[in-house]
């Protein structure tokens, strides 16, 4: 997974501090399906350019 990013936590912390207190266990479970995603995405970016995938 990539690291966390600036907007990523704040959207997390966003979504903790709200009045209606989302399930926080859904929060992060929503914040690894996506930096999961974005690991991918880059994964399939870099090979289809031809980089090197280290």
């Amino acid at each position: 997974m990539i690291a966390y990013t600036l907007p990523e936590i704040r959207r997390i912390l966003i979504n903790l501090i709200q009045r209606y207190l989302p399930d926080p266990e859904h929060v992060w479970s929503w914040s690894r399906w996506r930096r999961r995603r974005q690991h991918q995405a880059r994964l399939s970016h870099y090979k289809r350019r031809g980089y090197p995938l280290t």
